[in-house]
């Protein structure tokens, strides 16, 4: 059986669940139909013109990106239109376009474990941790004998999921009672006349997100007109070291100073014009590192909070980096957007091959800056 469009969007929203998107994103399929076949998937940071044209011209069916093409609104789509044309390179190609954005931010594995691991670090705890919709825990009283049938058709839809184990459930045997009234259409029992058996609560978990479907499949299943039950949503308990959410934190295996974690930061990374600059003291210590792909200066004062000795992150800005250091925070290292992301696309490729299909990464630099200089190095005439 052929792969889709839509088996390749199930991976990747599998691995990077679209309820993980900051409120103001915007993933997911941009264009393509997911019913088309899929032999070949391309991966890029960015889909410029030229990542467009790569994808059609390597004859892919479908293009993986990071960086949404409509993230803000547009009016028109129409070919003489900057990403009207993009759009209509894609189409005519029979390219469909997919965006992972702040979902693969925040999931585990994501942007930021990969740019983690390159400059040298264990990912640990997020920055910024981002909660999925949260877990339930459940009390269902069951007759002894209805016990298997009834939980069988909940953990189907996922209930009683932790981590690597399933079907996971706790059982108290116990005494149900009840009196039926006039309208009541009692399995057990008679109208008027209080009732008492054996009965099984059976305690589990499972994502809020299901609430809904286990209610349906537990009344469908029930042998009982009105089944007892309870749901009550759980604090946040997973540990924070696993949370998914926004950036990383973790050691280096040694310490070392800052110009020379400078030089290993830019040795890992995709090389750039920009290339990778620091502020701070370079010869000061450091060994606890956070990372924050992309834009991370609305993260300083977090990281600040962290103990963390230096900051990767891109983008910076000279007054909140200068505000940052005067109030004794920690040392920053500045990199290219697109370096700090590019990583990624190895990552995502990784997860679509497991489908059997081919995969291939555009080289294509999308970093708007193409030039660096500094002063030549020459005498100043004398006075």
């Amino acid at each position: 059986m052929s792969v889709t469009v839509a088996d390749v969007v199930a991976a990747l929203e599998a691995a990077y669940p679209p309820q993980l998107a900051e409120s103001w994103d915007k993933v997911g399929l941009i264009c393509g139909d997911p019913d088309d076949g899929v032999s070949r998937v391309a991966f890029a940071l960015d889909c410029t013109l030229e990542v467009a044209q790569a994808a059609v011209e390597s004859q892919a069916q479908m293009l993986v990106v990071h960086h949404p093409l409509l993230l803000r609104g547009v009016s028109s789509v129409a070919v003489d239109t900057p990403k009207g044309k993009v759009i209509h390179t894609l189409l005519k190609g029979g390219v469909a376009l997919f965006a992972a954005h702040t979902n693969a931010d925040s999931a585990r594995p994501g942007v930021s474990d990969k740019l983690a691991e390159l400059v040298g670090i264990t990912p640990g705890r997020p920055i910024k941790p981002v909660h999925l919709d949260g877990i339930d825990k459940w009390g269902v009283h069951i007759p002894p004998a209805d016990v298997e049938r009834v939980m069988a058709a909940l953990f189907e839809l996922g209930a009683g999921e932790i981590g690597n184990y399933r079907e996971c459930a706790f059982a108290i045997d116990g005494t149900g009672r009840f009196t039926p009234v006039e309208g009541a259409d009692p399995t057990e029992g008679a109208i008027g006349k209080h009732y008492s058996d054996s009965e099984t609560r059976v305690e589990f978990v499972a994502p809020t997100t299901l609430r809904r479907k286990l209610i349906d499949a537990l009344r469908n299943a029930h042998p009982y007109e009105e089944p007892a039950f309870d749901v009550v949503q759980m604090a946040e308990t997973r540990e924070l070291s696993k949370a998914t959410g926004l950036g990383r934190v973790g050691e280096l295996p040694e310490p070392m100073t800052l110009a020379a974690f400078t030089q290993q930061v830019a040795d890992a990374l995709p090389e750039t014009a920009w290339g990778v600059r620091a502020a701070g003291d370079p010869e000061r210590i450091v060994q606890k590192v956070a990372v924050s792909s992309g834009s991370g200066d609305g993260f300083l004062e977090d990281v600040a909070k962290l103990g963390v000795d230096v900051y990767v992150t891109s983008d910076l800005r000279h007054h909140p980096v200068d505000e940052h250091l005067r109030a004794g925070g920690p040392a920053v290292i500045d990199t290219a957007h697109w370096a700090s992301e590019f990583p990624w696309t190895e990552q995502a490729a990784g997860i679509v091959a497991e489908l059997g299909v081919e995969t291939e990464i555009i080289p294509i630099r999308t970093d708007p800056w193409t030039v660096s200089a500094h002063p030549s190095k020459t005498e100043h005439p004398k006075h």
